[in-house]
């Protein structure tokens, strides 16, 4: 098919660690254009990776004849207006999770790229990984029997008292880029996508860094977002929930998920939250065996042989899962509605830690 092309708009880290590599990776996309707002970093980057455009402004991208996908990678703040723009445009839309930091301008922003007839992707790519796909056909299948219960931790070492400077955003409250917002969000999604969501929560968010500290300045910022996040609820048939979210976690980081059923059992866990570490998957089936080492079938590999690290072939597998829906008329990749879903829960949560309130679930 032609292929796709790309423009960005956004220069952080996570473009070039996560996006560059991906896109190059598909035979199915080119890069053809970028925008930052600051004119230098747009003009570099562009010179490193062979990139044609280095445009000045975001309607000069979302406008130019050689771009038909809009990839939105600045701040959450905002996406409002450079998803505005694409779709006003009549391009598609890739925006980076969160979607926006308000439920109702997200919501509104979802009715406005359907209405406009434009296909809308939420960079919710960690459901799109190999691993929990096998998983969610594994339980489909009945490999442990029905549901009973869900366990998942996560620890990451990010989001210290000690902070980056270009981690500032992560600081204020209406930027909706907290432990909560970020880790939240990405993993309720992956893990609901492979099991259901829950249909009730009960949920504790505590601040335990009152205050964070810059380290190249030593700018000490008031911090209000939590940096723990319990979570308990129950599934449509019964099955129990349990999630526990921490942040500046010095050792022993990582991502763990133990799922019990009526016939077994399945452990996913990484041993980093976010980086170049791969899950693995373990298992076992009747009573008292041991755990075994499960090994994901080719099939559910959609990428070219490369290199790419685990965070880096979540995104690569989202890229590719568009083009097919591009190409076939499907719906693989996440939408701004289960952005807008993800926000909801996010909501709940913090809804149920204000009122002390179990909260049910539409």
């Amino acid at each position: 098919m032609t292929k796709i092309r790309v423009g960005l708009i956004g220069v952080g880290n996570w473009a070039e660690y996560g996006h560059l590599p991906a896109l190059k990776l598909l035979p199915e996309y080119e890069l053809t254009a970028v925008h930052s707002r600051d004119p230098a970093k747009a003009a570099q980057l562009a010179q490193r990776h062979g990139i044609r455009y280095a445009l000045d402004s975001v309607d000069a991208l979302v406008d130019h004849p050689e771009v038909d996908l809009v990839v939105v990678l600045n701040t959450a703040p905002q996406h409002e207006a450079t998803v505005r723009a694409a779709i006003a445009a009549g391009k598609d839309v890739y925006c980076e999770w969160p979607l926006t930091p308000s439920a109702a301008v997200s919501r509104e922003l979802t009715a406005l790229a359907e209405k406009a007839g434009v296909r809308h992707i939420a960079g919710l790519q960690r459901r799109l990984n190999p691993d929990y796909r096998y998983v969610r056909d594994l339980l489909k299948d009945g490999y442990i029997g029905e549901l009973r219960s869900v366990r998942l931790h996560i620890s990451v070492e990010y989001f210290q008292r000690e902070r980056k400077a270009s981690l500032h955003f992560t600081i204020p409250p209406e930027n909706f880029s907290s432990l909560l917002s970020i880790y939240g969000g990405h993993y309720f999604d992956a893990v609901f996508t492979m099991l259901g969501h829950p249909d009730s929560i009960s949920a504790l968010t505590v601040n335990q860094f009152p205050e964070v500290t810059l380290i190249e300045t030593g700018e000490v910022l008031k911090h209000t977002t939590a940096d723990q996040v319990v979570l308990s609820g129950t599934f449509p048939n019964g099955a129990v929930l349990t999630a526990h979210i921490e942040a500046g976690k010095r050792n022993n980081h990582g991502m763990q998920l133990d799922l019990t059923g009526t016939r077994g059992d399945i452990r996913i866990w990484n041993t980093t939250s976010f980086g170049n570490a791969f899950n693995m998957i373990e298992a076992a089936q009747g009573d008292s065996q041991p755990m075994r080492m499960l090994k994901v079938p080719p099939r559910y590999n959609w990428l070219p042989e490369n290199e790419l690290g685990g965070s880096q072939q979540e995104l690569a597998n989202l890229y590719a899962a568009y083009a097919q829906d591009v190409r076939d008329g499907t719906r693989l990749a996440p939408t701004f509605a289960d952005a807008q879903r993800m926000h909801d829960l996010i909501d709940a949560i913090e809804l149920s830690n204000r009122d002390g309130v179990r909260v049910k679930l539409p």
